[in-house]
């Protein structure tokens, strides 16, 4: 595997991960995550993180490098996984969990809360709002959680859960970047 990014802040801040070329594989860029990550500051440390369509696995390496109590990685393509395993193993990583699904087969399971999401499906598939609704509908969620969905930037998020607060938003080139706060 020759592509590599460096994780910018926390306990593992300048070590670096592998991820594997698969189709709609696309690592959030090192300016957008310390962007989100700036939004998320005071939510991380203890939070439950779930990084659906975790890919190269940017977002929750790096939550889990700034003290994230747990993250659940869930990604579908055998390659990514493999890699995102050996990169957890590579880091000593216990406070990570990585599953081998289909989003949507696992949101259709037992749900647990979680106070953090991570939505970067694949762009031009129409996933976001999707996964978003059923985040929501199958209780997925803590009482205030934050959810971070990143999409194509001419994507427009319509349909979103009507609790749901767009608390911060982005574009950076191609990448939209949001962040909600699920309200009472």
């Amino acid at each position: 595997m020759s592509n590599k990014l460096r994780i910018i802040g926390g306990d593992w801040r300048s070590r670096c991960i592998s991820f594997v070329d698969v189709p709609g594989l696309r690592p959030t860029p090192a300016r957008v995550r310390e962007t989100v990550f700036n939004w998320l500051r005071n939510d991380i440390i203890g939070s439950r993180c779930l990084d659906l369509y975790a890919g190269s696995g940017a977002l929750g390496f790096e939550a889990a490098s700034r003290e994230a109590k747990l993250l659940v990685q869930i990604e579908n393509n055998s390659l990514a996984c493999k890699a995102l395993k050996e990169n957890a193993n590579h880091l000593a990583a216990t406070q990570i969990k990585m599953l081998q699904s289909d989003v949507f087969q696992y949101l259709a399971g037992a749900a647990q809360e979680f106070d953090i999401v991570f939505i970067d499906p694949p762009f031009a598939m129409d996933l976001a709002v999707k996964t978003c609704l059923l985040l929501e509908t199958n209780h997925w969620l803590s009482k205030h959680a934050k959810i971070y969905v990143e999409t194509e930037s001419t994507l427009t998020l319509t349909g979103l859960p009507e609790n749901w607060q767009l608390l911060k938003s982005k574009v950076a080139g191609e990448v939209g970047y949001h962040l909600f706060g699920r309200m009472d």
